[in-house]
C-alpha cells in the first residue's frame, strides 16, 4: 500500500504549520504518510511509538523527532497514556532563505537526520524550557496574527532550530556534514527568483541551466519551497507589489507590469488570490 501524501493548507506565501499540545489517540493517527513539509515534533507527556522510515522508535515525555520532508512515518500513541505532542511544519525555504553564511544552515539537524537515518533525541532537562517556550511563543503569533506575526515566527523558529544544532552537533558523530540543504541550483534559482521576480521565467530555462531534467527540477524545488515554480515566481511578484503599493504613487496597472504581469486580468486574479483583496483596496486600507 503506497502511504498517504498529506496535503497542506493555507497561504502560500508562508508554507507553516502548527498544531499545538494536542493529545493523540491511535483512532485519530494518519497511516504511512509522507508530506514536502519538514516537520519537529516534541513530546510533552505521554508514551507510544512512532514508525519513521522502516524505524520503529518509543515515544515518552522529552523526546524531540526530526522528520525531514519526504518521509515516511506515521504516530501510534499508547491508548491508556496518550500523547501529548507539538508538531511544526514547514517549507525549508523558509527557514534557510536569506542564508548569509554559506558555511551553516539552520537545516543542519534535518540534513543530519536523512543521512544517517537517526530521528529521535533524547531531549535533557535544561533544552525542554527552551524548546517548549520557542513552540509556545511560535503558537501564540500564528493564533494572535497581529502586524509582523510571520516575521515574529521566522524568527523564533530560527532561534529554536539553532539551539538545537548546537546541542546535537555533536552527537553528529564527527562527520563532515554538507550543511548546505538542497542543492546549489536550486539556491541560485531562488536567489535570482527573489531579486528580479519581473522576469520571465521558465522550467525550462532553469533545468538547462541546472543541467537536470524539466520533472527532477520541479521535484527538488517543490520539496525545497512547497511550491511549484509557477506559484513561488507569482508569490514573490506579489509580494513586490504590496510594496509598490505602499511605497509608490504608480498606478496599479504600471506596478503590475513593473512585476512582470502582462495582463491587468491576471494580476488582479493573482492578487486577490494570496491577498483576500484587490490591489486597488490593499492600497487604501493601508
Amino acid at each position: 500500500m503506497e502511504p498517504f501524501r498529506k496535503p497542506f493548507y493555507g497561504d502560500p506565501l508562508f508554507p507553516f504549520h502548527i498544531i499545538h499540545r494536542t493529545v493523540k489517540f491511535p483512532q485519530n493517527e494518519l497511516p504511512d504518510h509522507l508530506h514536502d513539509f519538514y516537520e519537529l515534533v516534541y513530546i510533552h507527556e505521554g508514551s507510544g511509538s512512532f514508525f519513521i522510515d522502516k524505524t520503529l522508535y518509543t515515544k515518552k515525555t522529552g523526546n524531540l523527532f526530526i522528520i525531514p520532508g519526504n518521509t515516511v512515518h506515521h504516530s501510534i500513541p499508547d491508548e491508556t497514556n496518550p500523547i501529548i505532542s507539538t508538531a511544526v511544519f514547514f517549507a525549508p525555504a523558509l527557514a534557510d532563505a536569506g542564508t548569509y553564511d554559506d558555511s551553516y544552515s539552520l537545516l543542519q539537524c534535518f540534513d543530519f537526520a536523512r543521512k544517517h537515518k537517526h530521528f529521535k533525541f533524547e531531549i535533557p532537562d535544561f533544552l525542554r524550557g527552551t524548546i517548549e517556550d520557542a513552540m509556545e511563543v511560535i503558537h501564540d503569533e500564528n493564533l494572535r496574527q497581529q502586524q509582523g506575526y510571520r516575521t515574529a515566527i521566522r524568527l523564533e523558529l530560527g532561534k529554536l532550530l539553532l539551539q538545537l544544532n548546537r546541542y546535537l552537533n555533536p552527537q553528529f558523530t564527527n562527520q563532515v556534514l554538507d550543511n548546505k540543504i538542497g542543492p546549489s541550483w536550486i539556491k541560485n534559482a531562488l536567489f535570482e527568483i527573489d531579486a528580479n521576480p519581473e522576469r520571465p521565467y521558465s522550467l525550462a530555462s532553469f533545468a538547462d541551466i541546472a543541467s537536470v531534467s524539466e520533472s527532477h527540477f520541479s521535484r527538488v524545488f517543490k520539496q525545497f519551497t512547497g511550491m511549484n515554480l509557477t506559484d513561488y515566481v507569482n508569490a514573490k511578484r506579489i509580494i513586490r507589489a504590496k510594496e509598490l503599493l505602499l511605497i509608490s504613487d504608480e498606478n496599479v496597472s504600471n506596478i503590475a507590469e513593473m512585476c512582470g504581469f502582462t495582463s491587468i486580468p491576471h494580476f488582479h486574479r493573482i492578487f486577490k488570490t494570496l491577498t483576500n483583496t484587490t490591489p486597488s483596496a490593499y492600497r487604501k486600507n493601508r
